[in-house]
């Protein structure tokens, strides 16, 4: 495991540090920290690896109302997936603390109900797995499961390659705790759950359609402070990212089309690019996503005994109009390597962690909060395995 440390000088004690924690298909969760040094310079360390527990991670939500990481794996070669709970700590080291065998598949979850229920997203195959699944959460950390919703496809969508089967792929949390959004990439649908406040139970209502073949991926919304509620959609088989006015009724959502544009704004889409992550700012105004397989920058080594030139896949700063939801490209930039899966923006928005899958690394890259642009690479470290997440714990 290569850590690195990008000093602006001598080398002097390092005085603040934040824990992250980092999935990848090895079967490990790597606990890591930045620490930041007082002539600025960031090192990015290991500090403990989880390993075993959790066959094949694929998704970490750290989870705000207590010290408590979720871990879903995708049961890769097996009949199940499981979902798991950890302890956090000061240190980094994480405590197993539940664990639940589950649906195949699982590749995303969100916490919802004030803290009392957790939503999984089981991206599947023709052989089953589709599925949305919930569970409760008990104030140790504990899971409850509760419900499964499976589903199937009469037929193949436009591409049947890889929409031969529905792929939920993310479960989102609207801003009223009310509603659970899941891009469904399979069967070109936005799927929607209603949250019953007091059991934690969920309701499927009526799915948003997207346009056939665009293979809805990630997505987040947004509470303006105009007053409008918008929902930003990426989509990795069509390469777009959409804009959505969203409306509320008793039977559920509707979304209206603000906007569209290719991932890459005003470049075109390179062939066999993939869109990947779409995530808000802290302070909501920019969108900020990532692309795949289109390495269209090449950069430093991080290796400071290298200098042999990395390719490097994309990132994208998107400004959001407050009163139209309408998005404006800024940036794209390099994400630091190959295949940028996911990656995830510290609280105050200055620094963002970036999952490379392919490459088997993590790397931090500054933000300017006012400008909402990327900066220069501040640490980066390898970490074992195809990375699938890495988020903050602050």
């Amino acid at each position: 495991m290569r850590l690195s440390q990008f000093s602006l000088g001598g080398f002097v004690t390092s005085t603040l540090a934040t824990n992250l924690y980092v999935s990848s298909y090895a079967g490990n969760i790597t606990s890591v920290q930045l620490s930041q040094l007082p002539n600025g310079a960031y090192s990015l360390n290991p500090v403990s690896v989880n390993d075993g527990s959790v066959p094949s991670p694929s998704w970490l939500t750290k989870d705000e109302y207590n010290d408590v990481v979720y871990c879903v794996d995708e049961g890769f070669g097996v009949p199940n997936s499981s979902i798991a709970s950890y302890k956090t700590s000061k240190s980094g080291e994480l405590t197993l603390i539940d664990r639940h065998l589950t649906i195949a598949g699982a590749v995303s979850t969100v916490v919802y109900n004030s803290g009392k229920g957790i939503a999984a997203a089981h991206y599947g195959n023709i052989s089953g797995g589709s599925a949305v699944t919930s569970y409760t959460i008990n104030a140790n950390g504990t899971l409850n499961p509760i419900q499964a919703f499976p589903f199937t496809l009469a037929q193949p969508g436009p591409n049947p390659d890889r929409q031969e089967a529905p792929h939920p792929h993310e479960a989102i949390l609207d801003p009223t705790d009310s509603y659970i959004a899941v891009p469904d990439l399979g069967a070109d649908l936005v799927r929607i759950f209603k949250i019953d406040p007091k059991t934690s139970l969920l309701t499927a209502v009526t799915p948003i359609p997207v346009p056939a073949g665009s293979g809805p991926r990630h997505g987040t919304f947004l509470k303006a402070a105009c007053g409008n509620t918008y929902f930003f959609l990426i989509s990795e088989l069509a390469n777009t990212i959409a804009s959505y006015n969203v409306t509320y009724s008793d039977s559920g959502l509707s979304f209206q089309q603000l906007f569209i544009s290719g991932t890459y704004g005003n470049q075109s889409t390179p062939v066999g690019a993939a869109a990947a992550e779409a995530i808000l700012s802290p302070d909501h105004k920019f969108l900020l996503t990532s692309s795949r397989n289109a390495s269209l920058f090449q950069i430093k080594n991080f290796d400071p005994k290298n200098s042999t030139l990395i390719p490097s896949d994309t990132l994208q700063v998107w400004a959001i109009d407050d009163a139209t939801g309408k998005l404006d490209f800024k940036q794209l930039s390099p994400a630091g390597g190959a295949f940028p899966r996911q990656f995830s923006v510290n609280k105050n928005g200055t620094l963002a962690a970036v999952g490379l899958q392919n490459d088997g690394r993590v790397v931090v890259v500054s933000r300017d909060v006012k400008t909402g642009l990327y900066g220069d690479f501040v640490a980066s470290l390898d970490v074992p395995g195809q990375i699938t997440s890495i988020i903050w714990d602050e």
